[in-house]
């Protein structure tokens, strides 16, 4: 069993129209051309693939990638766009499935990390992912950096989007070192919002590393974008890439 939270079918079914600027050219071209590069002539394996918004255009343009995803009903909206033998999926969880062969590239996007509540699942996520790559193989992981600047003294709250139709904020719990992801969307014009949460658990760059170290793994590169931008101590976010010893 895993602690992360399963996406429902409704949230499946309208994750793409929701998410549009993750879907856009300026984001998924920069996403492509780094892991292809990584993946090389080798194969790929995404943990948590989704809806496909990354295995999808990564397959198209020659790489061959499998699927891990928690989420029938995600998978599901994925098997619209590509058939089982063009980009194969299996139902289960990153921490702990298994699927067959050896790849050059692992790897999870889009802070999908954070979705595995305790640090002995994430610890597992780094073996798991160590346990199917080949040797040289990277691991590569899109995380955001805890904005624990941005609280004031007593404030748990920080707001990441404030739209027309969307109002998002996180609040967190130091202690456990959680938090709660917090939105509510328009999707109609007749004044009403949506409310959704989810929760994480978020990590710090310096405690996926030792992660990563347990799992035999070692940091190659960070970087704070897909553009290969340098992480600088104000960056919002990084990607991070461990490599497997040859």
């Amino acid at each position: 069993m895993t602690t992360s939270e399963l996406w429902s079918r409704a949230a499946a079914e309208r994750y793409d129209a929701e998410d549009t600027e993750m879907f856009s050219a300026a984001v998924l071209g920069p996403t492509v051309d780094f892991l292809a590069e990584l993946a090389g002539d080798g194969r790929a394996l995404e943990f948590a693939i989704g809806t496909g918004r990354v295995g999808v255009p990564l397959r198209e343009r020659g790489v061959p990638v499998t699927g891990i995803e928690l989420s029938e009903p995600m998978a599901a909206v994925l098997r619209r766009k590509v058939d089982e033998d063009t980009l194969p999926v299996v139902i289960g969880d990153m921490a702990t499935t298994v699927v067959p062969g050896t790849f050059t590239l692992v790897y999870l996007v889009y802070n999908t990390i954070s979705n595995l509540l305790t640090q002995d699942e994430q610890v597992e996520c780094f073996r798991n992912a160590a346990r199917h790559l080949a040797p040289g193989g990277r691991f590569v992981i899109e995380l955001g950096v805890p904005p624990l600047r941005s609280l004031p003294l007593g404030q748990v709250a920080v707001p990441f989007d404030v739209s027309e139709r969307h109002l998002g904020f996180d609040t967190f719990d130091l202690v456990e070192q959680m938090l709660v992801s917090h939105h509510f969307t328009r999707d109609r014009d007749d004044g009403r919002y949506r409310r959704d949460a989810s929760r994480h658990r978020y990590a710090w760059p310096a405690e996926l590393d030792l992660m990563a170290r347990i799992a035999g793994l070692g940091l190659e590169r960070r970087v704070a974008d897909w553009d290969g931008s340098p992480f600088a101590q104000d960056s919002p976010k990084h990607i991070s890439v461990w490599r497997r010893p040859a």
